[in-house]
């Protein structure tokens, strides 16, 4: 039988996914909406930093130095597959009768052409595509204003000139304060400086860490090593480690809270009204820990930053209506850095309304993924790039290893039960510790206990350290997953 791979989108998940399909003899065919690969990354502006230390965040093996319009499962009857008891029916990769149908539209000539495959992996990225901007009421909305609004995202896909020409010399106000809107008002304040000030909009402070070789490795050795695992509860731990977690939960509170007090002293924080109202852990557990742009404070000292805490503005000829404020604030261009709409684009680029709702499963439910990767309901098909971590080059690497050589068939999968069951488990620890974000699925504090999972599957040893000392005590990195599937 034919056993034809298809790779919906090339950012890093589906170049990695690429790569190891690739090393397994298959010769996957690769769509992509964009007019070039690399995802987020081929779009970036020049304030823009790595969330991690460069050890942690590059390819295990490379060191640092066309739109898909939909895809259909066409073959088995959603009643047929409800009744399925493994995977696929089989749990392989290959066997049954049915195949993707991927209507591929082409971006220049607008002509749509229908691929078929035995196997699609999704890879579309989270934070892309589909932009999220706040509903506001019609007569406060960005029609009012007199000036340009846009996205973020269509800001960083301009060339760098243009990009530069459009704010020059302009009041510019960012809504949002996460990452992206912390590189564009970098890169806003170094065009303009104090004269024309960046001014941002932010409802919620979050932890910032400065961009220093001292702060990747405080990290890596709270999060990534083997020994700072025995500080936090993992899903579907044993009984011993989950007593040995609560009795060392006050160590655990005491290691956050002297993070904490570090930033407070490093950064001036209380001066610009930038303390969070909750815990440096807490951003951790939701994948929220933002690296700052270069000088940035430098730029609030100087005027050429402004941060304005508001939970709610309109729009009106002259630029915003703050909550709290009695004056507009003018201004001359509204961006919008308030993230994407990842989920959405996922569920849509489903054709049907079943598969739709298996992928979204339920608002109080995570991405109801099987080692993030694997629906257990939609056959023949893989999600590789959701779900959160410290690490997100090196996590989607070892998962791609994973599913290559799930697609090798050098293993089979648990039954659908079983792996419905896991699922469950993994919901179970983000609701109890990612509070909200839960959906963010962030792996963040389990790193090692999730990718320990992935090696067992793949029939690796999980400790891929030499010695004692250092499995306990050194930082894990993508180099130490190379190779898992050769």
């Amino acid at each position: 039988m034919e056993k034809r791979v298809a790779i919906i989108g090339a950012g890093v998940s589906g170049l990695i996914a690429c790569k190891y399909i690739l090393e397994k003899g298959f010769e996957p065919i690769v769509f992509e909406a964009g007019d070039t690969i690399g995802g987020v990354w081929a779009h970036t502006i020049d304030s823009t930093k790595l969330q991690s230390t460069k050890e942690v965040y590059q390819f295990s093996d490379f060191p640092w130095p066309s739109s898909v319009e939909s895809i259909d499962y066409v073959g088995e009857a959603y009643e047929e597959i409800e009744s399925w008891n493994l995977w696929g029916e089989n749990g392989k990769p290959f066997g049954s009768k049915g195949k993707w149908h991927i209507r591929v539209q082409d971006v220049k000539g607008c002509t749509i052409e229908v691929y078929q495959a035995e196997f699609v992996i999704l890879c579309i990225g989270q934070f892309s595509g589909l932009a999220y901007i706040p509903n506001l009421p019609p007569n406060q909305g960005p029609r009012v204003f007199n000036g340009k609004v846009m996205h973020s995202m269509d800001y960083v896909a301009m060339n760098s000139s243009s990009a530069e020409e459009l704010v020059k010399n302009k009041r510019v106000t960012l809504i949002g304060s996460g990452k992206s809107a912390m590189d564009l008002a970098a890169l806003c304040a170094n065009i303009n400086g104090p004269r024309y000030p960046c001014t941002m909009i932010r409802r919620t402070a979050n932890w910032v860490s400065p961009n220093d070789y001292i702060s990747g490795i405080v990290l890596g050795l709270l999060y990534l090593n083997r020994i700072s695992g025995f500080l936090n509860h993992k899903p579907g731990e044993t009984f011993l480690l989950g007593v040995l977690a609560t009795l060392l939960s006050p160590l655990r509170w005491g290691i956050n809270k002297l993070i904490e007090c570090y930033l407070r002293w490093k950064l001036p924080l209380k001066k610009y009204g930038m303390v969070p109202k909750y815990s440096f852990l807490q951003n951790v557990l939701s994948c929220q820990i933002a690296m700052l742009p270069a000088n940035f404070f430098n730029k609030l000292e100087e005027g050429s930053i402004v941060i304005k805490d508001s939970p709610g503005f309109g729009f009106c000829r002259e630029g915003l209506i703050i909550d709290g404020e009695t004056r507009p604030l003018e201004t001359d261009i509204v961006i919008f850095a308030t993230g994407y709409k990842g989920e959405e684009k996922l569920k849509n680029i489903f054709a049907s309304p079943i598969f739709q709702q298996y992928i979204m499963g339920s608002p109080t439910s995570i991405l109801p993924l099987y080692r993030q990767i694997i629906h257990p309901r939609i056959p023949r098909l893989a999600v590789i790039g959701y779900g959160g971590s410290l690490t997100h080059i090196a996590t989607c690497e070892i998962r791609c290893q994973w599913l290559a050589h799930f697609l090798g068939e050098n293993m089979d999968l648990p039954s659908i039960r079983e792996m419905e069951k896991d699922v469950k488990i993994w919901d179970n620890y983000f609701k109890q510790n990612a509070d909200k974000y839960f959906r963010r699925s962030c792996i963040a504090t389990v790193q090692l206990w999730y990718n320990d999972q992935l090696c067992r599957d793949m029939g690796c040893k999980p400790r891929r350290k030499k010695g004692i000392l250092a499995e306990l005590f050194e930082p894990y990195g993508a180099q130490d997953y190379a190779a898992l599937t050769a």
